[in-house]
């Protein structure tokens, strides 16, 4: 294809962007608020990102293809306090409803958890489509789950899609399967210690719960109960590196939690553990995106296409 511009916003450590870039595009302007998912931004990309999205003006933001968001979930996630609209970030999606009217680009992807689809009722994911279909989007949305495209983790993500004007040959993909856990995981004997369990934690595992899986990742959910899968379940932002042991014994370290979210290992890692961690749980899974990218691009006739993009690995 010819290449596209887009915009990346709550851009984090940039799912959006590998994915994009895979594709040919190029990011004319990234937003995130966080400084350390800021850091690795302009660590990886030579791009940095502008702060809170509320304190920007829509000129000042370059002219784009697309725009890219993947707003804060928590208002509207299981973990969280489930507010939506009454949570202070909820009223965030309406600052990207801002930019889209006033910059109005072809197409837009945004991204948030499975449970935005069902909030109150399903009255809030209809006050959101309403909204960017009165901009004058049409829009298209679907739960799709990184599990069935080639990544070895459970995590189910609303997309939300919209095109001005055109799109109507847009169809979401269906993905192939998962990947497998062992292309993720290191060898447990080039693992620093540091993230081995304690014997009295793995001893305990081990006493609830036998794995038919390896390896496999043991979880361990809030009433106690384990299981385990030859997949990961969703990491969060903050709770995934003590509930997710690999084989009962360690877990996971964050270049595995990088790829466990589709980021290559070319992915610089500048920041901390705790805060590398915190990114790739707070990350869009990339293979969803490029996937949903793929297929929204097509569909879109105000994006130059001079290639075939089944032809761009």
């Amino acid at each position: 294809m010819g290449g596209f511009t887009y915009i990346d916003l709550f851009a984090g450590i940039g799912g959006f962007h590998q994915a994009a870039d895979r594709l040919g595009g190029r990011c004319v302007f990234a937003s995130e608020i966080d400084p350390e998912a800021k850091r690795a931004y302009e660590a990886n990309y030579g791009i940095a990102p502008h702060g809170d999205i509320r304190e920007i003006d829509a000129r000042d933001i370059p002219d784009h293809d697309a725009l890219f968001a993947g707003f804060p979930c928590q208002p509207f996630s299981i973990i969280g306090s489930g507010r939506g609209f009454g949570d202070a970030r909820g009223t965030l999606f309406f600052e990207i409803a801002r930019i889209l009217e006033a910059k109005r680009p072809p197409m837009f992807v945004l991204e948030n958890v499975k449970r935005l689809s069902g909030h109150d009722g399903g009255r809030t994911l209809g006050r959101i489509l309403d909204t960017l279909e009165g901009i004058g989007y049409r829009t298209e949305w679907k739960i799709l789950n990184a599990l069935d495209f080639g990544l070895p983790q459970k995590r189910e993500r609303t997309i939300i899609v919209g095109f001005l004007g055109g799109g109507e040959g847009f169809s979401f993909p269906h993905g192939s399967g998962p990947g497998r856990l062992e292309d993720v995981l290191e060898p447990d004997d080039g693992v620093d210690a540091r993230f081995f369990a304690s014997e009295r934690i793995a001893r305990s595992r081990a006493e609830r719960h036998s794995s038919p899986y390896s390896p496999g990742i043991w979880h361990e959910n809030k009433s106690g109960n384990v299981s385990s899968y030859p997949y990961s379940c969703a990491l969060r932002a903050g709770a995934s590196y003590n509930y997710l042991l690999v084989d009962g014994k360690r877990r996971l370290t964050p270049r595995e939690m990088l790829r466990l979210q589709g980021f290559p290992d070319s992915f610089e890692i500048v920041c901390g553990d705790s805060q590398t961690r915190r990114q790739a749980g707070n990350a869009v899974p990339v293979n969803v995106i490029e996937a949903v990218l793929r297929e929204a691009l097509s569909a879109s006739p105000a994006i130059g296409h001079t290639e075939d993009l089944s032809r761009i690995a």
